[in-house]
């Protein structure tokens, strides 16, 4: 099960781990994801290692750069760039890596400064770390430093702040695939391909279901919503859809996450 970072009237990502972990004996506990900018890894290593312990062991890191403009406007934080959100949110990954792993830590980097620092060590021998990303850098990154990557596909955040343009185009997604297993080399076969799926429709007529989305996001074709694993269309336990990404990973590991945040969508879905 998992939670987000949102500021709003919801609950904080990580307190509620805990419970969900106290209330199940097998279920995996993740923030899906954490807003980098929000937190310090210093201060965040030391509160996924407790959680994690606390647990028993059952422990996924979701981590971000960030998107909502109006957020960091409301609580004073300064909204940079994507580069520059996507960068230090790559340092800050090799960072948590390395302390929950138990390192000492010496780090020199452009956002983040780490002088000799030791914090708790996770139960678990590595806890899976997924990064939400888009970009061909930012993408690099995570190939090299990420369990898990979150394809996101999205194009810029629109004027209200929630829902974003997509970029679902099937040869844009094997094109992503392709470059992800180019950047990971001998990795790829370690890493794992995850998509949050916006919404689910259960039908028996899958384009049209396909034509009432399409018409309400932002330069999505029908065609592209009847094969992206961003969307679930259909009667099947198992969506078409779905099945694309893992077509596209070619032996890489893949899962999807579904989710009612509205970052595609509005907010009735």
């Amino acid at each position: 099960m998992h939670t987000w970072d949102h500021v709003d009237n919801g609950p904080a990502p990580l307190a509620p781990l805990v419970a969900i972990a106290q209330a199940t004996t097998r279920l995996r506990v993740c923030p899906l994801v954490l807003n980098n900018d929000f937190h310090h890894p210093v201060h965040l290593a030391r509160e996924l290692a407790t959680i994690d312990h606390l647990s028993g062991g059952r422990l996924e890191i979701g981590i971000g750069a960030g998107h909502s403009f109006n957020e960091y406007q409301a609580v004073g934080v300064p909204f940079d760039a994507p580069a520059i959100r996507k960068a230090r949110m790559g340092e800050a990954v090799e960072i948590l890596r390395s302390l929950l792993d138990g390192e000492e830590v010496v780090f020199r980097g452009e956002y983040y400064r780490i002088d000799g620092l030791k914090t708790m060590k996770s139960r678990q021998t590595h806890v899976p770390v997924l990064v939400g990303v888009n970009g061909r850098r930012a993408l690099s990154h995570a190939a090299r430093h990420a369990d898990i990557i979150g394809l996101t596909m999205l194009g810029r955040t629109l004027g209200d702040d929630n829902r974003h343009e997509v970029k679902w185009q099937e040869q844009r997604l094997d094109d992503t695939v392709a470059y992800l297993r180019q950047e990971a080399g001998s990795g790829w076969a370690r890493l794992e391909l995850n998509v949050l799926v916006q919404a689910v429709v259960v039908t028996n007529h899958r384009r049209r279901a396909a034509e009432e989305i399409a018409a309400r996001i932002p330069g999505l074709r029908v065609d592209d919503a009847l094969v992206t694993p961003f969307l679930a269309l259909g009667s099947a336990p198992r969506s078409p859809n779905i099945s694309l990404l893992a077509g596209s990973a070619g032996g890489c590991p893949t899962s999807a996450s579904a989710t009612t945040s509205p970052s595609v969508l509005s907010s009735s879905v």
